[in-house]
Formats: structure tokens, sequence, C-alpha cells
């Protein structure tokens, strides 16, 4: 049985693992090894973490099968009003395709419904499979951007949006 809860600093470990067990399955073919190593630093190690949930206000939830944590998400308050950001969704690789994306997902949409929001969007790669998961769940393409995050890597997204 699949549980959801919110995430404390005290869980930003097992955040940060579960980013090392998903991020090679889902990135290691469009980024290759070295953006790959760099990017997983940058963004998931525990002073990162930290960041992102205290002073940038990053609402992180766990997802658990029985007591194993599998997947995790983060969103946040976006600087329009009304409108939140998908930053995070991960579901171990061995999880996938058992509609646990989608419970993730409508319990992001059912927390920020609760603020007014009108509307959720989120940045995915232009080559990255989940694509079509976005899109099946009523995700749009609004624009393109690329991002430069340092040592010559770029992310290359979409930005995505869901009327609510």
């Amino acid at each position: 049985m699949i549980h959801i809860k919110p995430a404390e600093v005290s869980d930003l470990k097992t955040i940060r693992k579960l980013a090392h067990d998903t991020w090679p399955t889902a990135y290691l073919e469009i980024l290759g090894q070295k953006q790959l190593d760099y990017m997983l630093e940058k963004i998931y190690s525990i002073p990162s973490l930290e960041h992102q949930m205290r002073v940038l206000n990053h609402h992180f939830i766990l997802v658990f099968e029985n007591k194993t944590p599998i997947g995790f998400a983060a969103f946040s308050a976006h600087v329009h009003p009304f409108i939140y950001h998908l930053n995070k969704i991960y579901v171990l690789p061995g999880e996938q395709g058992k509609n646990i994306g989608k419970q993730i997902l409508n319990y992001v949409i059912s927390e920020i419904k609760q603020t007014g929001a009108t509307s959720l969007q989120l940045n995915v790669n232009r080559h990255n499979k989940a694509l079509h998961f976005y899109q099946k769940h009523g995700f749009k393409i609004i624009r393109e951007e690329d991002i430069d995050i340092g040592e010559g890597f770029f992310m290359n997204d979409y930005v995505m949006e869901l009327n609510l």
C-alpha cells in the first residue's frame, strides 16, 4: 500500500539516496556521467537539500510502499501568485508503471489547490521519457528553457503547465 507524507530535515538522507538510485536510469543517456555526477552533487548534497527546504521553501514529500521509501517529490510557490512549481518527482525504476507517479501528482495538486493555486508548472528535460507522462496527465508545453548550471553544463528543458 502506498503512503505519502511530508518530509522533514531528518528525511534528507533518504531523499538523497532515492535521487542517486533514480537519476542514472532517468538521465545517464541524456546527460552523460560527468554532468549526471555534477548535478547530483549540486542538487542533492545534504546542504543543498537543506537550503531548498529551509530557504527556498520547497515542500518535500516522501512516498512509501509499506514502510519502504520508493519515491519523492518537491513543490513550491512560484513568483507569480496562484502558480506552483513541481520541482522534483521521482519513483524508483523498479516501481515505475504502477501509477505511483499519478498518485504523487494527485497529492501535490490536492495540496496546492488548498492554497488557491490555479496552475502547476514544471521543467522537464526535452529528451526525458517523463515528458509523455506529463502530457498524459494534461500538462502542456508553454516554452523552452536552456539553463546554465555551471561547469559548462546546461539543462535543456521544456516548461510545462497544468491548469487546475
